[in-house]
Parts: C-alpha cells; structure tokens; sequence
C-alpha cells in the first residue's frame, strides 16, 4: 500500500482521478482539509474541519470493467461498520453504502470509474467519516440528520489510529471480495440493513420508485414490492 498525504485538497477523489496515471494500484490518498467533497448523486459532503477522515482509495485490480467493482462501495460499508464496532457504536447502513448512527449519517462513500474510450483505467472509492466534530456544527447542516464519532462516544478520535485500521481492515479483505463478490459480505450487510421491511422511496435519477424493502440479492440490488410488483433496483437513493 502507498500513500499520499495532502495538506489541502478540493476532494481527494478528484484529485486522485486526475493523477490516476502517476499512482499505483492500492494508493490511499488522504487529506487533513477538504473544500468540495462530494457525495453521491452530485450531493456536497460538508466538512465539520479538521480531524475528520478524507480519503480516497486508488484502485487498478485489472484492465477491464469487471461487474464486482460496482460493490466495493457495500464492501466498504461493511468494513467500516465493523471498525465501529470496536469503538462501541452500533452501525447502519442504508442502501446501497450510507452508513449510519442511531439513524444520522456518520459517513459517505463515492465510487468513481475512470476510463479512457472503452479502456478500464481503474477506479477510486471515497470515503468521508466524521470523526471529530462540535454538537454545534452538525446540527446547523440544513435538511441533514448528522453525527460524528466522537459524539457518540464521548470521547476524541485519533485520526492517524482510525485511518490506518480502516485501510488495513479494508485491504485485508479486498483481494477475498475481488473473487468472492458480494455474497462474501451478504450476511453482514443485511444484518445492517435498516430499510429491509420498510415502505420506502427511492430515488432514480429522474423517477421516484415507492415500495417495500423486501430483500437485498446476491449481487447487492434491491429488490422492491409495490402492487404485487416487484423491481429490482441497482442504481438509487433511499429518500
């Protein structure tokens, strides 16, 4: 594993798009600031400052697009659930990688692919934690229910400590996902799960799908009922 420490950064993952060329296979890019991380579908991640984790893995496990890749960001999910734990935290996550704390969001992550024409470059998987942060600065974000480790826990987090379990957790496993697939985590993801059994919305691009959470398939899609309907959704956002 390499790493990259910036001082100041607009995002991580931007920038490790932009040097995918000059960095090797399993480069971990962090940050100690972040001016313009994003979430997914296009949302702002809202930096709560310093002592909070921004990093971004840099991926090249093969020259072309494999189905897998598309669940690393549910790998991911799972490996920082069970990082949680071990501080005592009891995790959530909402389909497909939102991971939450007594139903406020603790951490995103963001999977971006890079190609070149139809060439599979590599991809790089985002993440942002909230590790440190005032009571007072998470509860002035707008329409967001937010938390932040050391909220739940009292206590203050060592940034470099949590850094490194998570990518050595992360990277212990990678290879194991890499041919094993979702079904590798499929038991602890669904135990996480906190929409399963819910009517729920989701949100597809343009489209709102309405329905109950019925299961989570062996490639990580959800399925939803409505109407003695059923749609299998790969792509979305739990509203």
């Amino acid at each position: 594993m390499n790493t990259v420490y910036l001082e100041r950064v607009e995002s991580t993952n931007l920038f490790a798009k932009s040097n995918l060329h000059d960095l090797a296979d399993c480069t971990v890019v962090h940050a100690k600031e972040q001016t313009a991380g994003r979430g997914r579908m296009q949302r702002k991640w809202v930096d709560l400052g310093e002592g909070n984790l921004f990093m971004s893995f840099v991926l090249k496990p093969s020259n072309s697009f494999n189905e897998v890749y598309s669940n690393l960001t549910q790998y991911l999910s799972v490996v920082l659930c069970d990082l949680l734990d071990e501080f005592g935290v009891s995790a959530e996550i909402k389909w497909p990688n939102d991971v939450q704390v007594n139903g406020k969001k603790i951490a995103g992550i963001l999977s971006e692919t890079v190609m070149q024409g139809s060439e599979f470059k590599g991809l790089v998987l985002g993440i942002g934690v909230n590790l440190n942060a005032e009571k007072s600065a998470v509860e002035v974000i707008p329409d967001k229910a937010v938390t932040s480790l050391n909220l739940e826990t009292g206590s203050y987090i060592n940034l470099d400590d949590f850094r490194c379990r998570l990518t050595d957790s992360f990277f212990a496993g990678y290879k194991e996902f890499l041919n094993t697939g979702f079904p590798m985590i499929k038991e602890k993801y669904v135990r996480r799960a906190c929409f399963l059994n819910r009517e729920i919305t989701v949100k597809v691009f343009n489209d709102d799908k309405k329905g109950v959470a019925k299961s989570i398939t062996e490639k990580g899609e959800l399925i939803l009922a409505n109407n003695n309907k059923e749609f299998v959704l790969t792509i979305g956002d739990i509203l």
